[in-house]
């Protein structure tokens, strides 16, 4: 009786929850009764290093890095390259928006360039499980703005009261005749369509700002409905009970050895177990990545104590750097989806039988079989079969959510787009080798009377009737 009255109460909160119209980084649909978090983040500079990786933890200080360390989405638009990413919820969980910057520091554009001549563009993913992704689309936010030179680190936040969200980042532009940063604001429903920006957070002066994220506190918790950190030359707490009302200053964080010189890019997070939260702060200064300050009152830095450094031992960030992002309470349901989707499965080549210098590879998204190929291009992680039990799928490495997949008798690397007819085409039985039954031979699930096989060193789907046919459908997965 006492645990069914739990997960009544688990039902409860989380129905009371959808009614208030929280998404994103406030308290959510998740439950002290669901069982961990999820974090989108990027890892560092160059043109992988700024993709977009999830990371796991089941009590909000333990990280475990999902998809072995692999980036789980990667830009295809833009500059390519993508940072500060925020991961938003809509109000009935139907559906999740990854809403990035469009930035690749290192891989063709400096600091400078980002700085002052940068994209105007957020990257937008769309999910309706968490797993599946649409491919990316770029949103112009800063166009309209005057002298606006770019659009950095996007937040989201839905507001109940005109069933929107309230989308907010910086934009280094003209006001005043000071141009700088300042935190900018729109109004959106699909993150494909915005209102014009208005200014949101203008520090005095030439005083900059660059990051904000505002948590949600429960009715109970503090003076202030919302809470918001910045990072403005300090990292500023402020508090209001309203989104787009009155803030008013409630300190920062220097009391605790913390500027905006050391660190940048807030993160909270709510423990769902107690009423305490976590703002995870960037280390860019030293390059160390996201280091948590705990609090039990999120609007009240500058009381003694409120807010203070974890005890060293008590909390491990992973195997990777993890910088400037967001966290999502999991519900038990995303859950599941999110460790079955990003389970830890190493790449590997396939390695021709007949030409066993030859493997399979991807270039420009065509797929054929080279000699001596060792990066990434050559790295595929076989996933259960997306269509079919006991079936397996070949995701590649270095471009997550793209298949090798069949259009007639051809094979492409092509991008998961969640249908029926995808998941067939991109799925394969793998079977005891035709030439040789120590390796392996993969025949497709939906023409099962063909194999893939390469022909004048192209990856082919064909019918297999010779000893030739027979040699040139056997592979060998190898690391």
């Amino acid at each position: 009786m006492s645990a069914v009255l739990a997960r009544l109460s688990a039902i409860l909160v989380a129905a009371c929850l959808l009614l208030t119209g929280q998404a994103g980084i406030s308290p959510d649909r998740a439950s002290a009764a669901d069982p961990g978090y999820l974090m989108t983040h990027f890892i560092g500079e160059g043109a992988t290093g700024q993709q977009m990786y999830f990371s796991y933890s089941t009590d909000g200080l333990n990280w475990n890095d999902l998809n072995g360390g692999g980036m789980t989405l990667r830009s295809t638009v833009g500059t390519r390259g993508v940072r500060d990413p925020a991961l938003v919820r809509s109000p009935d969980g139907s559906k999740y928006w990854i809403i990035a910057t469009d930035l690749c520091i290192g891989c063709g554009q400096s600091w400078d360039d980002a700085i002052n001549n940068g994209s105007r563009n957020f990257v937008v993913w769309e999910s309706s499980d968490l797993v599946t992704w649409s491919k990316p689309w770029l949103l112009n936010v800063a166009g309209a703005i005057p002298e606006g030179r770019n659009a950095w680190a996007p937040e989201a936040i839905w507001d109940s009261t005109t069933n929107s969200y309230v989308l907010y980042w910086a934009t280094n532009g003209s006001r005043n005749g000071i141009q700088k940063h300042r935190i900018y604001y729109s109004r959106t429903t699909d993150f494909r369509t915005t209102t014009t920006p208005q200014i949101y957070i203008d520090r005095p002066g030439t005083q900059e700002i660059i990051d904000t994220q505002i948590v949600e506190t429960p009715s109970g918790v503090g003076n202030y409905r919302y809470v918001r950190a910045s990072g403005d030359g300090q990292i500023t707490i402020e508090g209001s009970n309203s989104i787009l009302g009155t803030w008013t200053s409630l300190g920062n964080l220097s009391g605790i050895g913390l500027t905006g010189s050391q660190v940048e890019g807030p993160m909270w997070l709510k423990f769902k177990n107690r009423d305490e939260w976590a703002l995870y702060l960037d280390q860019y200064a030293a390059g160390k990545g996201y280091m948590p300050v705990l609090t039990t009152s999120p609007s009240t830095p500058s009381a003694s104590g409120s807010y203070r450094l974890p005890a060293a031992g008590t909390f491990n960030l992973g195997g990777t750097k993890k910088r400037h992002g967001s966290i999502l309470n999991l519900t038990a349901a995303e859950d599941a989806r999110i460790q079955a989707r990003w389970a830890n499965v190493p790449g590997r080549r396939l390695q021709s039988f007949n030409f066993q210098d030859r493997y399979v590879r991807h270039s420009n998204f065509d797929v054929r079989i080279d000699q001596n190929v060792t990066n990434e291009d050559a790295q595929f992680r076989q996933r259960p079969g997306l269509a079919g039990s006991g079936t397996v799928s070949f995701e590649s490495v270095n471009f997550p959510g793209h298949y090798l997949r069949h259009d007639g008798a051809d094979f492409q690397l092509a991008y998961n787009d969640g249908t029926t007819g995808f998941a067939g085409d991109a799925t394969f039985r793998q079977v005891a080798g035709l030439a040789d039954p120590a390796w392996s031979s993969f025949q497709s699930y939906n023409h099962p009377d063909r194999y893939i096989r390469h022909y004048a060193f192209q990856l082919k789907l064909e019918p297999i009737t010779t000893a030739t046919g027979r040699s040139d459908a056997t592979f060998r997965l190898t690391s």
